[in-house]
């Protein structure tokens, strides 16, 4: 019996990682598949919901990390996953995405000749003042399977020069788990917060170089406040966000078409994408499913490791000059739509193919 252990650590790996369980289920008499947890995200509204939304086995371990600098986090992952490493002796580790914890347990493993599988890999945003840039590159360098989403992934691959035997595109496990849960939706959250399918907006914010600088921030609730004298947004505030908006006295309450709420579960939150007329984001994942459901995105960033949404899909990425943002907005909300499609592969069924190639080379 071969043994694979799978590394989750922040909110998004929770979405990646449930197809690929599901998917080795069904050669459970061939591989035992372990989960570990590292706590990298460790507030219960964004990690323990999402193991009940995602139907996700309760984690074998739990390193329990929490939040510190980057070293701190990458050290503490480390120590801790070398124990279980040592202990349980797996045949691979599976890497999914770019956080901290993707590229302290792809070293823990390298550096103990465990063979290491990076789902999500390839991607590049070309922007190394990104930490995730960093470890997406790192984890790449070191993996022995590369699992690409997009068309750029192998174009990066071949130019970084990476032996092409270890490639291998199988689309995306991020939308295999949007079209499994897409009929476990329903208007619940709409009802709440009094909203009206495709006529509200969405807005997810946490990167450094939108919230951690006192100027952009007030640059950016000015932006929707106005735009919320046009239609209601909906803003579910990421605790660093929150606590910048605070200590800038940025909070206005007076604004009743300007609702921030607590971040929301797996499920909950895909309903509220789903009936969108429009998401401003920074959030890499929030690209991809907007463009699978063809709702119009736009994204506060410089740059994107996630080309093909703004390629094919319906995603446009205007970077940090925010009058272009609002007029973008405006436009889409008079009716001036990006047409998009859904990019080859992404089909729901990435992460069936990834199991299969695995079980083949296990074996």
């Amino acid at each position: 019996m071969k043994k694979i252990i799978s590394v989750v650590g922040a909110r998004p790996n929770f979405m990646k990682i449930a197809p690929i369980h599901r998917a080795f289920l069904k050669y459970k008499d061939q591989v035992q598949h372990l989960i570990c947890h590292t706590g990298q995200h460790y507030d219960e509204k964004m990690s323990k919901v999402f193991f009940d939304d995602l139907e996700l086995p309760k984690p074998d371990f739990y390193l329990g990390v929490g939040s510190g600098s980057h070293a701190e986090q990458t050290a503490k992952v480390m120590i801790e996953f070398e124990k279980i490493l040592l202990k349980e002796k797996p045949d691979l580790v599976l890497v999914v995405g770019d956080v901290n914890s993707t590229i302290a347990c792809s070293l823990t493993a390298a550096k103990l000749h465990i063979k290491i599988v990076h789902v999500e890999a390839g991607l590049r945003s070309f922007d190394k003042n990104m930490p995730e840039e960093i470890n997406r590159v790192l984890t790449d360098r070191i993996s022995d399977y590369l699992f690409v989403t997009e068309k750029s992934g192998l174009e990066n691959l071949k130019h970084e020069g990476v032996d092409y035997s270890k490639v291998f595109f199988v689309g995306n496990v991020m939308i295999d788990s949007l079209a499994y849960y897409l009929n476990k939706t329903n208007g619940r959250m709409l009802d709440k917060f009094g909203l009206e399918p495709q006529n509200y907006i969405l807005v997810t914010l946490h990167r450094p170089s939108n919230v951690d600088s006192k100027e952009q921030l007030t640059k950016l609730f000015g932006m929707l406040d106005r735009i919320s004298q046009k239609r209601k947004i909906l803003f579910p505030i990421h605790p660093r966000t929150l606590k910048n908006l605070k200590e800038y006295s940025l909070l206005d309450e007076s604004n009743k078409n300007l609702i921030l709420t607590e971040p929301i579960g797996y499920i909950d939150f895909l309903s509220l994408t789903k009936n969108a007329e429009l998401i401003l984001t920074d959030s890499g994942g929030i690209q991809e499913e907007s463009t699978y459901l063809g709702v119009q995105c736009i994204t506060l960033r410089t740059s994107t490791e996630r080309p093909i949404t703004v390629e094919v899909g319906t995603n446009q990425l205007l970077g940090n000059d925010l009058d272009k943002a609002e007029n973008a907005a405006l436009e889409i909300l008079n009716g001036n739509r990006k047409p998009g499609k859904i990019p080859e592969l992404w089909d729901g069924k990435a992460a069936e193919r990834i199991a299969e190639i695995l079980i083949q080379k296990l074996n």
